[in-house]
């Protein structure tokens, strides 16, 4: 974050995991990972985001 400059953006793809970040049956750590980052920017204030329901989840997310 500290090199993005304010109203920077960053885009993250594939961040359904074939929907399987939202199945708490799925417990390897690419799921547990995706699950902390998404968490992370929701929860992240310096950040406005948005995630998209196209193909398999894009996340846009522009600092503030």
């Amino acid at each position: 974050m500290p090199r993005l400059r304010p109203g920077g953006l960053v885009v993250l793809d594939n961040v359904f995991l074939a929907g399987r970040v939202f199945d708490p049956a799925y417990q390897e750590e690419h799921h547990l990972a995706m699950r902390r980052l998404n968490d992370a920017i929701v929860g992240d204030e310096r950040v406005e985001a948005v995630m998209l329901p196209v193909r398999d989840g894009v996340t846009l997310a522009r600092k503030r």
